[in-house]
């Protein structure tokens, strides 16, 4: 067993090793990291700071977020074929599915931890209503590429060419 003292404390790396393989085997399944700093009963910044602190991939990080999207498997198709980090789309339905399945703090919840998320990332690209992309910037407090796909509010799904799409990633990452 691997054991430390630490001043007045007895400390098992062990057990440190223990619960940070846990953390990212449940992070890599999909789980927030308010999820999993819950299961495992630490602070949910200990989850981002280990991950931060384990990064090891170098250059600018691209986080694509749209919704309503109509053709949400072809998009993120073409996305995930050009290096995109992170793809978070959702059509009409998953949009009022992911705010009516959450209570009202747990939907705050998701909402800062998506928010402290996004501030991970060099550039992020937005496909939504001219309002979403200027709500999304001023959130953020950070440059947003806004991918128009309607006025608002938008209330149904809206098509993205995946052609002009894949143009636009290819200029950023450039």
């Amino acid at each position: 067993m691997n054991i430390w003292r630490l001043g007045d404390k007895v400390v098992s790396k062990d057990k440190i090793d223990h619960i940070i393989e846990r953390a990212f085997e449940l992070r890599a399944r999909g789980m927030s990291q308010t999820e999993v700093a819950g299961r495992l009963g630490v602070d949910r910044t200990m989850i981002c700071r280990l991950e931060s602190l384990g990064e090891i991939r170098k250059g600018r990080k691209l986080a694509v977020i749209g919704f309503p999207v109509k053709n949400k498997e072809e998009v993120y198709t073409a996305l995930a074929r050009e290096g995109v980090d992170y793809i978070f789309l959702l059509t009409e339905e998953e949009r009022w599915d992911f705010l009516g399945q959450k209570s009202g703090l747990e939907l705050l919840n998701t909402i800062m931890d998506m928010i402290t998320m996004a501030h991970t990332f060099d550039q992020i690209v937005v496909l939504g209503s001219n309002k979403r992309i200027k709500i999304i910037e001023a959130v953020l407090d950070k440059e947003i590429v806004g991918y128009e796909i309607g006025q608002s509010p938008i209330q149904e799904d809206k098509y993205v060419d995946t052609d002009e799409i894949t143009r636009l990633i290819r200029a950023i990452k450039q």
